[in-house]
């Protein structure tokens, strides 16, 4: 190794110039001074304090965005589970609200059908009330034809076998006891 370092040194660049190093016409030696005297500017105006100071905001403001992005990532995710939540919530509700439509739809057309059984009952029993209320007319119908044939073919027996004062009061009693059969 040390024939590296020796063998290093021998070939710089500053022993590669001819005449004095530390001369102004040596380019190599202002070189050196040019870069020293910039490097004393720089230090001078605390360039490289600056320089820190940026990136050390730089760095702050890389934090606190990714502070921020993940805040934000977690407020995200809890609003996203908010929403999940929430939409399995709406999801029963809205399987509850089905099912008990689907219920009332059931009891509803159960009870419509238990109305219109009964509405046909009514009906029927209403034509058969009316068709024995229109047979008892035809019978009282029948009977009061009956009635008054009986009694002008009564009347008319009546007339020929008794005389006009027998005839009226028989009349009389005839249609006091058909009034009485009838009522």
């Amino acid at each position: 190794m040390t024939a590296a370092a020796a063998a290093a040194l021998v070939a710089s660049p500053a022993l590669a110039a001819t005449g004095p190093f530390f001369s102004l016409r040596n380019t190599d030696f202002i070189v050196l001074l040019a870069f020293l005297v910039f490097v004393g500017i720089l230090l001078y105006f605390r360039v490289p304090a600056a320089i820190a100071k940026l990136l050390d905001k730089r760095a702050e403001s890389i934090k606190s965005d990714i502070a921020e992005a993940r805040r934000l990532r977690d407020e995200a995710q809890e609003i996203y589970a908010s929403y999940e939540r929430r939409q399995r919530e709406v999801k029963g509700q809205a399987d509850a609200i089905v099912a008990n439509a689907r219920r009332e739809a059931l009891a509803q057309a159960e009870k419509a059908k238990l109305d219109l059984q009964a509405s046909i009952e009514r009906r029927l029993a209403a034509a058969q009330d009316q068709i024995a209320s229109a047979e008892r007319d035809a019978v009282r119908a029948v009977r009061d034809q009956a009635v008054q044939v009986a009694v002008a073919a009564a009347s008319d027996v009546l007339g020929r076998q008794m005389g006009a004062s027998d005839r009226s009061a028989g009349i009389d009693r005839a249609i006091d006891d058909v009034a009485r059969h009838l009522n």
